[in-house]
Parts: C-alpha cells; structure tokens; sequence
C-alpha cells in the first residue's frame, strides 16, 4: 500500500498525473505560447488602449504616426531585418501607428510612405542611420518636406547612445568574444568598429564616440574603420592594431542591417566578426527613444517643422 503524499494528492500532474479538474496548468498555447506571455500580451493590448483614454473618459488624440527610414539594400536580408524589428517596435507601443520607408533600393520608397500620410496625421521619421551624415541632414527632411500637406518631425539618428554600445557588446559575445579574460589576452585583444563611412565630419565624430564607449565597456582598444568614403579601412586598422602587439582583433559591425558593406568588412576579419545591429531588441527601444524625443521636442512653425531629435 502507497503512503499518501499530501502534494502528490493536491497536485498530481506535478508527479506525472492528469491535473484536477478545473485546475490551471501553466503550459504552452498552440500558436500562442505559454499562458503566461498570452497574459502579458492581452495586459499590452489593453494598457495601450488605456493610454488613448483621458481621465475624464474622452478619447486622446492618436500619437503622431512613426515612419522607420532605411537605406535599402540589394540584399534580401536586409529587408527582412528590418520587417522582424519594426514588429519588435509595435510589440512594445501596439498603439502606435508603425510604418516603413525606404530612402532607395526597396519598397516602400520614403517619399511614397510619406504621401500616404500627407493630411492625415502627425509624423515622426526615425532615421534607421548611425550618424549625422548626408541622409539625416539633407535627403532625409527634403524628401518630407517635398510632400503637401505633410506635417513631420525628424528624429535624431540612432547613434551615438549607450543602447547601440550594449547591442554592439551582445554580438560581440554571440561571435564568440569573451567577457572574462587573462590581463595577457586582454593585453592582446582589441576591436575594428567597422561602419560604412561618411564624408560629414559630423558622422565620423558619432562613430568614434561610439568607439570610445565600446572600449570603456570591453575594456581594450576599439577602433573606427570604415567600408567606404573614409579612412582607415579595416585591413588598416587590423595592421595599425597587429603593429601595437594586438593580435586578437575582432571586428564589430557597426551596420543597422546586412548587406554588402557587411559582407564586405567581415571579409576582411582576422578573426570573429559580429552580426550587424539588426533586430535586438534593444534597438526597438531605441527607436522609440528617438520617437520620443522628437515628439517632445517644441515645434517652432506650423506646418512640415523637420526637428532633429
């Protein structure tokens, strides 16, 4: 004769039984999850819908609408990274109003996407760009501004921001980058930041700050090669590095999605190359960052002001 178990008897699918009936058993959902996360996206959906409600029971006006702005690619991957982190930005804001626009290569072209909001709402552009180059300062907010009846607000460029440092330190570690290391390999290590360049000096100073917070996160050298339209290249930076005794370079891709720039620069690794930015999720809460900011910011005309965040 089995002893009782007082936990077995209240609880026996926790010993390989059928739960009591009417009991609840945290497990996955078919096409949904576990209950748990099934929860925590009804508790997102109502909350954002809250957010639209003022105390006094009226509706609030909807948020101005966010257009995402890639650069567009030839490679396919790069499209489809930016589709998966536009969802990301929609899981954690689902009221808000998410759209995509291209400035050239793919579809939706920006100036097409823009159009389609003219005279309807408020817009946000957020530049999916690193620095203050050619596209954030002029084609950006001239393509906005060419479309009637338009009123949008240019956000900032991601970079620089501690949330790029962290995404640029998690792929790292994915490459194979180890956080703990011997003051000898630390001594050896360093890493090429390798972006596509720019002639605005503006942008080279964005990437070298954002050099300069990596290696206070790493703890040794990083630093700023370019793919094209600047210098160092990567190869030159990997010698200059190599000449100073750092033979164990990585190299960080310092690019919003993959592409030829990408695929260009981690042919050029001596050794672990990391995955472009991407889609980590902590570049949808930059995105929403630069949103809000720009959002904040005090407009000073009417109608199609372009305020950079």
């Amino acid at each position: 004769m089995t002893a009782s178990n007082p936990a077995r008897d209240a609880f026996p699918h926790r010993f390989g039984g059928p739960p009591p009936r009417g009991a609840h058993v945290e497990g996955p959902i078919e096409g949904l999850g576990t209950a748990a996360q099934l929860m925590n996206r009804i508790a997102g959906q109502l909350g954002s819908r809250l957010a639209l409600v003022a105390p006094d029971g009226t509706r609030r006006p909807a948020p101005p609408a966010l257009v995402l702005v890639a650069h567009g690619s030839r490679d396919p991957r790069a499209l489809a990274t930016v589709r998966t982190l536009i969802e990301r930005v929609r899981e954690l804001r689902p009221h808000l109003d998410v759209h995509l626009g291209h400035i050239e290569l793919n579809e939706p072209l920006l100036a097409d996407t823009l159009a389609s909001l003219a005279g309807r709402q408020d817009t946000v552009l957020v530049p999916l760009l690193l620095g203050r180059g050619y596209h954030v300062r002029r084609d950006i907010p001239e393509t906005a501004a060419a479309v009637p009846g338009l009123h949008a607000r240019v956000a900032g460029p991601l970079g620089p921001h501690p949330l790029l440092v962290e995404t640029l330190y998690a792929r790292l570690i994915e490459a194979g980058w180890r956080t703990r290391m011997s003051d000898a390999a630390r001594r050896a290590s360093a890493v090429v930041l390798a972006s596509a360049g720019s002639r605005a000096p503006d942008s080279a100073a964005d990437t070298r700050r954002t050099a300069q917070m990596l290696a206070e996160r790493l703890g040794v050298p990083v630093v700023p090669a370019y793919a094209s339209a600047a210098a160092p290249t990567v190869t030159a930076a990997v010698r200059a590095l190599a000449a100073r005794g750092r033979h164990r370079i990585a190299v960080a891709s310092y690019f919003t999605a993959p592409g030829r720039f990408a695929t260009q620069v981690a042919e050029e690794a001596p050794w672990i190359c990391a995955e472009p930015l991407g889609d980590h999720p902590a570049m949808a809460r930059l995105v929403l960052h630069r949103y809000d900011q720009a959002v904040a910011a005090p407009e000073s005309a009417p109608e199609r002001t372009l305020i950079p965040a």
